[in-house]
């Protein structure tokens, strides 16, 4: 499972919006691989030197994408972040889109949850809400 603060998830997806709407639309998390696929308002779940979301809209040149790390697996300060990746995402590297419109009105919905937790398995996301 992979944690990671509301505000700051958020964040991650108005940033995709907002830099999609300046630079031509959304970028493809599987690289050319499934054309026209998670090119639309959300977020990469990405695993590789840790665990973290990515905003999804195209960027300038040079520019950098707004990264959220999940309170288990940031490779700073965390010196077991590569073994609960490999345990909870795998050992490969990977990425995962999920859409904001499975995730805004969840959090429309649960005002008192402060926290997004992330859990995968062989075929699924399952998404839930927690408070701290």
């Amino acid at each position: 499972m992979f944690t990671f603060p509301i505000l700051a998830v958020r964040k991650v997806i108005d940033r995709g919006i907002a830099d999609a709407a300046a630079n031509g639309g959304f970028r493809n998390p599987y690289y050319g691989t499934k054309p026209g696929e998670g090119e639309r308002p959300g977020l990469w779940l990405v695993g590789d030197e840790g665990v973290y979301l990515l905003s999804n809209g195209k960027l300038v040149e040079g520019a950098r994408a707004l990264v959220v790390y999940s309170e288990q697996c940031h490779p700073v300060g965390n010196p077991d972040w590569w073994h609960y990746k490999r345990r909870h995402f795998g050992g490969d590297d990977g990425i995962e889109f999920i859409e904001a419109e499975r995730l805004t009105p969840l959090f429309d919905r649960n005002f008192r949850a402060t926290h997004l937790n992330v859990q995968l398995s062989e075929s699924d996301i399952s998404l839930s809400l927690i408070r701290r």
